[in-house]
């Protein structure tokens, strides 16, 4: 059996239906009181095999709030990479959160990511818990775009997905170090030199 790890993670923020440029849409969607909440649980099934591919993937499911199109939505399926490569000289990453739904029978793909170290100077904070998303229609970004905005993970909610990490399968402390060690050690890697550091 292998080893696993399970964590839940809600972000939210000002979204708007009509824009197709995140900035634009969360102005417009806070501008009119308009929020929208993707939970989801993030599955990592074996550790070993994720931090050895590049793209660092694992399944997404979870649920959508958006009142335009209803609250508690439900999906089963989507895309997870952590620190997938983002630019071609190897500092860039991306943290990709996609899901599928249905509303009405009408099908939607939500699709954001964290952009780490897309501008210069340190701002890990930002980068980590900011997502840009857009609202595609149909069951792929390939979609025209409906909507966009930003979400966010706030302290409160960052101190939630602690408390939800859990191992799988063959899973315990240890593998719990493990996916610190590769989070953390991403993270050195894009944001110390900036600092004028290294690795240690």
């Amino acid at each position: 059996m292998t080893a696993g790890i399970i964590f839940e993670e809600t972000m939210q923020g000002g979204f708007s239906l009509g824009e197709v440029e995140p900035s634009a849409g969360a102005e417009a969607g806070l501008k009119a009181g308009l929020r929208l909440a993707m939970h989801v649980e993030v599955v990592i099934d074996d550790l070993a095999t994720f931090i050895s591919d590049p793209a660092h993937p694992g399944r997404l499911s979870g649920s959508v709030d958006f009142a335009p199109l209803g609250m508690g939505i439900t999906a089963s399926s989507g895309v997870f990479q952590l620190f997938s490569p983002s630019r071609a000289d190897g500092m860039g990453r991306r943290m990709v959160y996609e899901l599928a739904f249905n509303v009405k029978g009408a099908a939607y793909y939500l699709a954001g990511e964290k952009r780490v170290l897309d501008d210069p100077g340190p701002d890990l904070w930002r980068d980590t818990t900011t997502l840009y998303t857009c609202l595609y229609r149909g069951d792929s970004a390939e979609g025209e775009i409906v909507g966009a905005g930003i979400l966010e993970l706030g302290v409160p909610q960052l101190t939630s997905l602690l408390r939800t990490l859990r191992t799988t399968g063959d899973g315990d402390l240890r593998t719990l170090a493990t996916f610190g060690g590769f989070f953390f050690g991403e993270l050195w890697e894009l944001y110390a030199p900036l600092a004028g550091g290294g690795r240690p």
